[in-house]
């Protein structure tokens, strides 16, 4: 992809500490059917942190269905939108600058003159996505950010839909339809009747989708993440966070059939939207729907992360790839906010020994969530004392974090309160606890108790709980400690040695050996 290393101003001498800067950071402006947006992340990596997010909803699609051209007007706000996206870059002192260009300036007459005008701005040539590009490049961006994926992408723009199949870390077939929310609106003439009627005329033909029955339809896009948002905001969904927010096949098509039938301003909460969204929103529920009808999916996921992310992690080496991207920001929030990272890292197979006296056994995918909660055990040490495990919890549950559901979001949040707070829930939103399963809960709570019994030894530094671990002993919960910590034996440990085996009804013992 095209990019440019010139963008940096003079540097000013300023220390971050709270910043990971690596190369520097990376820019992407994005030329959408509907949207010219730009975002800065802080750096190339495996799980990438925006730093800057902005958007122009400048409708550049708009009226391609019936002219063929873009829109003068859309044309010029788009231009201008990215001199001022170019200023802001050189402000962050961006590092490395990414132009894409996807549907409307691939299906206009006069899209070339447009991509030129940008190249003028930007110093760039724009890469102009043809459909299978922007599919697979949507397909990355789900494999960069939901662990171990199985189903079909869908991203849906202004002026196209992308679908493709995801499986592991394989990228199948992909197909285009010239079904973005603008285009269909104007093709339909803005009548919902016609706008399926051509909508299912045209997945009727669709090889991908009929591959996805019974797996997930990953959305991707705004419009889908608007009727994502209603939906949220109708059931009362204790979090707003909209990766990884799933939603079962039969209640979506329920409700897109819902939005697609009714005027958007007499929906039910549908302040949760933006205004510049609504008049597309039956479009979208239109072509969910027919998705829905063809694919026969379980349920519906959707993914925060598509084309630009796709991109990044299309950049990275093979090795960072394969990486875990739940692993890679908890380490990263570790060597920024806890006293100790080492001490982060070593409760992890700690803690894996501690469960396993307990009798707790984990699947592989609990695992990774136990390791990713000991990372982020102490980021919210510098809080009041009295309101860290409250703190942590928040930070958790509304942290930018990929590859994780909402169970695990709540698994890890409960995790950390329960470290900071011991077994107290009536500081904790009952609605939190209704994401995580029995079981998570169980594990959460037996987690959060040995991480106590942990940093009472440690004093949250490294190099001390490696020299230490539990066994069972029978119906005995031990902790085995070396002779020269003797000293840390007292009321305090005992207690919370005690909380810890009432966990697992066994009885307490530490022994020095």
């Amino acid at each position: 992809m095209p990019s440019t290393d010139g963008l940096e101003g003079q540097s000013d001498g300023e220390h971050a500490p709270g910043r990971l800067n690596g190369s520097g950071p990376v820019a992407i402006i994005d030329i959408g059917s509907n949207s010219v947006r730009l975002v800065v992340y802080e750096r190339l990596s495996r799980s990438p942190m925006p730093l800057f997010n902005e958007k122009e909803l400048a409708g550049l699609g708009r009226g391609i269905a019936t002219t063929g051209r873009l829109n003068d007007e859309a044309v010029e706000t788009s231009l201008a939108a990215i001199r001022r996206f170019m200023i802001l870059c050189r402000q962050m002192r961006v590092k490395t600058l990414h132009v894409l260009a996807t549907a409307a300036a691939r299906d206009a007459s006069n899209g070339k003159g447009f991509l030129d005008a940008v190249e003028e701005i930007t110093g760039i040539h724009p890469s102009l996505l043809s459909g299978p590009e922007e599919a697979r490049l949507s397909a990355m961006g789900v494999l960069s950010g939901i662990h171990r994926p199985d189903g079909i992408a869908g991203d849906l723009g202004g002026g196209s839909l992308e679908v493709v199949d995801v499986r592991g870390s394989t990228i199948g077939t992909g197909e285009t339809f010239p079904l973005g929310g603008l285009r269909l609106e104007e093709s339909s003439e803005r009548t919902v009747r016609k706008a399926e009627k051509i909508v299912v005329e045209a997945l009727a033909g669709s090889r991908v989708l009929p591959g996805g029955a019974g797996r997930t339809f990953y959305a991707i896009g705004g419009t889908w993440r608007s009727l994502a948002r209603l939906h949220m905001r109708q059931k009362g969904y204790p979090l707003h966070i909209m990766h990884e927010y799933a939603i079962p096949a039969d209640e979506a098509l329920d409700f897109c059939r819902m939005v697609a039938r009714r005027d958007a301003e007499s929906l039910d909460s549908i302040e949760a939207v933006s205004k510049s969204r609504r008049a597309l929103l039956p479009y979208g529920a239109i072509v969910l729907a027919e998705v829905i009808r063809v694919m026969k999916p379980s349920q519906i996921v959707l993914s925060a992360l598509g084309v630009r992310e796709g991109l990044l992690y299309d950049l990275l080496p093979e090795t960072e790839k394969g990486e875990d991207p739940l692993i890679a920001a908890s380490e990263e929030l570790a060597l920024l906010r806890s006293r100790s990272p080492l001490h982060a890292r070593e409760l992890g197979p700690w803690s894996a020994h501690a469960l396993a006296a307990m009798g707790l056994d984990e699947t592989e995918d609990e695992v990774r969530l136990r390791v990713a909660a000991c990372l982020l055990a102490d980021i919210g040490w510098r809080g009041h004392p009295d309101y860290r495990g409250e703190q942590s919890l928040n930070l958790i549950s509304h942290g930018a974090f990929v590859g994780i559901d909402h169970p695990g979001r709540a698994y890890l949040a409960l995790a950390n309160y329960y470290r900071h707070e011991g077994i107290v829930d009536e500081n904790i939103s009952s609605r939190i606890r209704e994401l995580a399963t029995t079981r998570l809960i169980e594990r959460a709570r037996a987690l959060g108790m040995a991480l106590r019994v942990a940093y009472m030894i440690s004093g949250s530094m490294g190099g001390v709980i490696p020299r230490t671990r539990f066994e069972a002993r029978g119906d005995q919960l031990t902790l085995v400690m070396p002779h020269d910590l003797a000293p840390l034996v007292g009321s305090r440990l005992s207690r919370r040695v005690t909380q810890l085996a009432k966990l697992c009804a066994m009885s307490p013992a530490i022994q020095l050996e």
